[in-house]
């Protein structure tokens, strides 16, 4: 995946050469979060960019590849503000509850548009998005271990409902233009880890 950052000492050329990808993928990103993926054209994208069409056949090969991209970069930014929101936290129910925390300030810099994978899905229904797939699992298999580091009683039934707590306080929030559903859906995510962790320690 191509970034905005380069290695001390690159060369102009080398800068020059990576640069159109860069600024593909920044605008893309930009406009399909703000007016949708299907309603920003490339003419569009392209205008954002400041760069020719061959740029972007070259170096993407289609819009579809463009959208492919533009998820996984989505997908590989929220590891990375999660890994780092994290590092400095060692109660594994604190950094389950990150993933609330993360979209609580991340809804009104995005204007409340709710979930990009889930608008991206939307706009697919028929069409699988492997960016999208990989996503949810790493979010699942990062809740559940963590829960099974907690000792909830069953970390996989857990997770499922966490999950769906997630989903639907992102969508709440949308509707609402508030964060105020995120904040609800944390309340209930932390009492359901208590409750969980409460009945193991009870058998």
């Amino acid at each position: 995946m191509s970034t905005t950052s380069h290695p001390e000492g690159a060369t102009e050329a080398a800068i020059e050469a990576t640069a159109p990808a860069d600024r593909l993928l920044a605008a893309a990103s930009k406009l399909f979060a703000a007016q949708g993926i299907r309603a920003s054209g490339i003419d569009t994208i392209l205008r954002d960019a400041g760069v020719a069409k061959a740029s972007l056949y070259s170096t993407f090969g289609s819009k579809d590849a463009l959208i492919l991209a533009y998820l996984q970069y989505l997908d590989q930014t929220d590891r990375n503000r999660w890994q780092s929101a994290t590092d400095a936290l060692t109660e594994p129910h604190a950094k389950v509850l990150a993933f609330f925390d993360l979209a609580i300030a991340g809804a009104p810099d995005r204007n409340f548009r709710g979930c990009q994978y889930a608008n991206a899905a939307t706009e697919f229904p028929d069409t699988e998005l492997p960016p999208i797939t990989e996503h949810r699992r790493w979010f699942v298999d990062t809740v559940a271990a963590l829960l099974a580091d907690i000792g909830v009683a069953d970390p996989d039934s857990t997770t499922q409902r966490i999950q769906v707590i997630y989903d639907g306080a992102l969508s709440g929030s949308k509707l609402a233009r508030s964060v105020e559903p995120i904040r609800i859906a944390r309340e209930m995510a932390r009492d359901l880890m208590g409750t969980s962790t409460r009945r193991r320690q009870a058998q």
